[in-house]
């Protein structure tokens, strides 16, 4: 018996749109909080953004008005874990899709919840959100990739204090410090990050692959490598026939077709 005919909700919805990929986190009972079933679910929406030639870029939400508070305490306590196979917490935060992928949070993105959308590429968030890592509250330490994230992203003593005080801020805030790259009205976040991965998904599916892993790979390359480690995968978009055809359809003045080879 399937969970649809149980009754049962799926932990994680995906809905096509277009070559957009949306990714609901689906357990607005528990605020999306993360147990092991809503890991793997979100580990199959990646593994089906990323296998999918005809999708592009993927937008991760939460149902019920806010994203999630994070990792489910009372799974925890039973012993069960939010982490899944090499991907880690919440099936996303220690290996994300390649292709590029936006948060969109309404409500609030707390503790675990937070890192799921660290671990997205960008960030829209609904003004009057709150983000923050409050897991020093309950003498847990924010293992998700918050520690690891922000500190690159933000200034040393803001993410010093967010980590310490454990108190939120709101996403304007964010905003300002870089970590949010677009404001929505309050119910919008969806809609402007799908606006906002329209942009994206126009371009070459290679070329956004490739941007992104030089991106993500080089803050560990010294300088002496960095020249030979992104040609070794710019070079492949530069061969490929989606190349050629960027050109061409520059040169026509038309919209190019991608092929993804």
């Amino acid at each position: 018996m399937t969970d649809d005919q149980a009754g049962v909700e799926k932990p994680v919805l995906t809905e096509r749109r277009g070559n957009v990929l949306l990714i609901t986190l689906n357990r607005p009972a528990v605020r999306n909080a993360v147990n092991a079933a809503l890991a793997a679910g979100v580990a199959g929406a990646l593994d089906e953004l990323d296998a999918d030639a005809g999708l592009s870029v993927g937008v991760l939400t939460g149902a019920g008005g806010y994203f999630s508070a994070g990792m489910d305490l009372g799974a925890f306590v039973k012993g069960e874990s939010p982490w899944f196979g090499d991907r880690g917490f919440a099936g996303i935060a220690q290996r994300s899709s390649r292709k590029p992928l936006i948060a969109a949070i309404e409500g609030f993105a707390l503790a675990g919840g937070l890192e799921i959308a660290l671990a997205c590429d960008l960030i829209v968030a609904a003004r009057g959100a709150r983000m923050g890592i409050p897991e020093v509250k309950r003498s847990l330490v924010a293992a998700g990739g918050a520690l690891l994230r922000m500190p690159r992203r933000m200034p040393y003593h803001v993410v010093m204090e967010l980590a310490l005080t454990a108190d939120p801020m709101p996403a304007e805030r964010f905003e300002q410090l870089g970590l949010v790259n677009r404001l929505a009205d309050p119910g919008a976040a969806v809609e402007v990050a799908l606006e906002l991965a329209a942009s994206i998904a126009a371009n070459g599916p290679l070329a956004l692959i490739a941007s992104k892993q030089i991106l993500q790979e080089q803050f560990d390359w010294s300088s002496g490598e960095m020249w030979e480690r992104q040609g070794a995968i710019s070079g492949p978009v530069f061969a490929s026939a989606d190349a050629k055809e960027g050109a061409a359809a520059f040169k026509d003045k038309r919209e190019p077709v991608w092929q993804g080879r």
